[in-house]
């Protein structure tokens, strides 16, 4: 009896060493991700996407990860010193959306990894050594090659529009994968369809209007803007500017002929904001960036707004409407 008392004390302090053990167990360490967009990280069905293939894969913000997001909403000024508030705070990698914020998060650090979504020819603009092995702290998903997009986007809008001669092309000179494809492939293109192509420089959402209506006044006959945040976002204004002007506009993405757009040529953004979170996922578990090959997409997605074609007076060729991914009547 009093070995048993004995021994009871014993117990209930090996008892109180093990509870004090386990609640002093440190909490685990979220991961940290910065964000860095060009307008904004957020509102947008890519977006929604990206982060909805994170939790899918276990990664549920604020429980196990904390995102960071910094948002230069169009200025590009801004994204040089988002991107040096990004690597002060250390995160574990940071994701940089469209070209802009790629450039400026590849000059702000060699040493976090960076995951590049929706950068056309990240090999061409000097972001990574080749697709395969891109070397250095940056990976992720590429929208094309050099040699694809663009001349495809004008073949589009020579089946749409067979007897047009001029089109107004409007890019973001600060959108640096742009400024170097465009001028050696889209001439050649045009050239090669027939199309005579004027070309505006728009740097702020503000001149897009003065933009489109000097282009209508200098005898335009369709609008190609050339894929780049400053006219994505949000997805409604450049198509009904493109409506008012009475002018057919192709579109990079199907959300701006959703939104009115007469038609879209370009890669599906969904599945490619899908991959993204995927390329976090392995880094965040150990992947290096530097033996993680770049994606590029393995489909483009043609969308036709009929009723838009419709207020303009155009008819839809069958053979386009067929090859269509996404018709909106």
């Amino acid at each position: 009896m009093r070995r048993i008392a004995a021994t009871v004390p014993v117990l209930l302090f090996a008892l109180f060493v093990f509870v004090s053990a386990a609640t002093a167990q440190p909490t685990p360490k979220k991961a940290r991700i910065g964000m860095l967009c060009y307008v904004a990280c957020s509102g947008s069905a890519t977006y929604d996407a990206l982060y909805d293939e994170l939790r899918k894969l276990g990664w549920l913000e604020g429980t196990n990860i904390v995102i960071e997001r910094k948002e230069a909403g169009r200025s590009v000024d801004r994204l040089a010193t988002l991107a040096a508030e990004l690597v002060r705070s250390k995160p574990d990698l940071i994701i940089a959306v469209s070209p802009q914020p790629s450039r400026a998060a590849k000059d702000a650090t060699s040493e976090i990894p960076i995951v590049i979504l929706f950068v056309s020819d990240p090999v061409g603009v000097g972001l990574a050594s080749s697709l395969t092995r891109p070397g250095g702290n940056l990976t992720g998903i590429a929208t094309m090659a050099e040699g694809g997009l663009v001349g495809k986007a004008l073949d589009v809008l020579r089946e749409l529009l067979p007897g047009a001669k001029r089109v107004a092309a409007f890019i973001n000179p600060s959108n640096e994968v742009v400024r170097l494809l465009f001028p050696k492939e889209a001439p050649i293109a045009a050239l090669k369809l027939g199309f005579e192509l004027d070309v505006t420089s728009v740097r702020e959402a503000v001149e897009i209007r003065s933009a489109i209506a000097a282009s209508k006044a200098q005898g335009a006959e369709a609008l190609w803007f050339v894929g780049d945040p400053i006219f994505h976002t949000p997805p409604n204004v450049v198509p009904e500017l493109a409506l008012q002007a009475g002018l057919p506009s192709i579109f990079l993405l199907p959300d701006l002929v959703r939104s009115g757009g007469l038609i879209s040529y370009g890669p599906d953004l969904l599945v490619l904001a899908r991959r993204g979170a995927h390329y976090v996922d392995r880094i965040l578990k150990g992947g290096k960036p530097a033996d993680l090959p770049i994606e590029q997409p393995s489909k483009y997605l043609l969308a036709i707004n009929l009723k838009t074609a419709k207020s303009l007076d155009l008819e839809v060729p069958p053979s386009l409407l067929a090859r269509a991914d996404e018709v909106i009547e």
